[in-house]
């Protein structure tokens, strides 16, 4: 009788143990959970604000002005525009009838 006494005593320790054990690691773990649920909510909020911000970056009239200063762009007017010719036109222009041949001999027929 003494014998079995002993093995339940040692039984129940070692399941007190073991409750209390599970206790703490289970207040670590939510502990650990509302840290991170802070941590998502803090970059959340951190996450809008850069939205904003880069929003209010990109505006035309921002990006305009930049262009103006930083970039020394300004406005395209008819007076500063420079039209490209098609280089095939050109070609045939300047060597006559030997550039006409050219896009027969590229597109694979005789030269």
């Amino acid at each position: 009788m003494t014998r079995l006494n002993l093995v339940l005593l040692l039984a129940v320790l070692a399941s007190a143990f073991y409750v209390v054990n599970l206790q703490y690691e289970s207040r670590r773990l939510f502990t650990e959970l509302d840290r991170a649920k802070a941590e998502a909510r803090r970059l959340e909020t951190e996450r809008q604000r850069l939205q904003v911000e880069k929003r209010a970056q990109a505006t035309p009239l921002r990006v305009e002005k930049i262009a103006r200063t930083q970039l020394q762009m300004r406005t395209a007017t008819p007076a500063i525009t420079q039209y490209v010719g098609d280089g095939a036109k050109d070609a045939s222009a300047a060597h006559g009838s030997d550039a006409a041949a050219l896009p027969a001999a590229s597109a694979g027929g005789p030269p």
